[in-house]
């Protein structure tokens, strides 16, 4: 124990090094490819290690030890958003319209301090450890997935992720079983009505009047058509139609966002809106064009994996670092590693209002108090022995 506390210590610059180097150059998703160099490079001066690169812009470490035993994947995200910065500190982003808004540029650096102090204690690791470097979480159909197909979970027990989090103070852990992040899910309904003088709208057909229609329906999908136990969030984010103000347009696009936790639920919603569609536009002699795109899964912690951590929480930070957490309504592609092997999610307390980090995550003044890196890295650290069932 006194050993992997010096080890932790002794990193604790060098992660907060890593950080401001990402937070300085951010890549956007599928575009990481120096980013990808650095911890690629990063990793190679530990030894060791089996590194690859799995993807253009992605980068897994093996590190195999002494005897045989389970297998435990640790996951970091990599890219950033496309953002304009507002912060003003030494460190902030070089790449203009992009920035590390959402805490990946700390996940990266926390897992290289993890791979470091692992490595370093490599002959008292029965089984294996795999560090995940993952691209593009922040754009569907993401980087998790291609991850998956790739391999990179062949052979896994179980799978860790972590996401710092501005809405929790520095020195909180949220954990959860169950439902985490919500599945998010697009649509598209396309109006096709007849266009023409806004002087004699009984000679056309009328697509805003429909679509304005369709809009107000769409609410009775989550107040009717869904059991009240179960969470759902049907969100109408667009609204386009006409260019002239004494013109009826033909046609009106409307945009929007599905998110749910349960599977089954979600699989219904789609025939949900098209019922609703057809209805309405059949009604006034419209017609329509739908699509559905189906996104990230839910992310769904598993009991076992996350009763592991809780303990692991408890015992090396104390039990009022705990935190149970509400299923949260945005979404991860973490989700695709859990559809393949056990997993949890968990968040890692990095807000603090004393020192005005305050700002939700995607905001151009966001960031992360960077006491809270040497929380994850030590969560990691202790997981990883807490899974594979080590005593140090």
């Amino acid at each position: 124990m006194t050993m992997t506390q010096d080890l932790i210590e002794a990193v604790k610059d060098e992660v907060i090094g890593w950080r401001r180097y990402f937070h300085k150059y951010p890549e956007l998703s599928f575009q990481e490819e120096k980013t990808a160099q650095f911890v690629y490079e990063t990793l190679q001066t530990f030894g060791d290690l089996e590194i690859s690169r799995p993807t253009k812009t992605s980068v897994m470490a093996r590190l195999i030890g002494q005897q045989p035993g389970k297998v435990i994947a640790l996951r970091a995200d990599m890219d950033a958003l496309p953002i304009e910065e507002e912060n003003d500190f030494d460190f902030v982003s070089q790449n203009s319209g992009v920035m590390h808004a959402c805490g990946h540029d700390g996940h990266t650096a926390m897992l290289l301090g993890a791979a470091k102090i692992l490595t370093q204690l490599k002959d008292q690791i029965k089984g294996e450890v795999r560090f995940l470097f993952q691209h593009a979480e922040e754009l569907p159909p993401g980087g998790a997935q291609e991850l998956v197909k790739a391999g990179v979970l062949d052979g896994v027990d179980m799978i860790i992720g972590t996401h710092l989090i501005s809405a929790l103070p520095v020195g909180k852990i949220g954990l959860s079983s169950g439902p985490m992040m919500a599945g998010a899910d697009t649509f598209k309904i396309t109006v096709v009505g007849k266009g023409g003088h806004a002087s004699q709208p009984d000679l056309t057909i009328d697509p805003i009047a429909i679509g304005t229609q369709i809009v107000t329906n769409l609410q009775h999908i989550v107040s009717r058509y869904r059991d009240a136990q179960e969470t759902l969030v049907i969100s109408v984010t667009q609204f386009h139609a006409g260019s002239a103000i004494n013109v009826i347009p033909s046609r009106v696009t409307i945009g929007g966002s599905v998110r749910s936790f349960n599977p089954e639920l979600r699989e219904k919603v789609p025939a949900f809106i098209e019922r609703i569609v057809k209805g309405i536009t059949e009604a006034h002699g419209a017609t329509y064009e739908f699509d559905y795109q189906f996104g990230y899964a839910p992310t769904i912690n598993d009991e076992e994996v996350t009763r592991l951590m809780d303990e692991t929480v408890c015992e090396v930070f104390g039990e009022e670092s705990r935190e149970i957490i509400k299923p949260i309504m945005g979404s991860e592609d973490f989700s695709a590693y859990q559809k393949v092997v056990p997993g949890s999610y968990i968040q890692i307390g990095a807000g603090s209002e004393e020192k005005g980090i305050i700002y939700p995550h995607h905001h151009p003044k966001f960031t992360v108090d960077e006491q809270a890196l040497q929380y994850g890295v030590k969560l990691f650290v202790h997981g990883t022995f807490k899974i594979l069932n080590l005593t140090y």
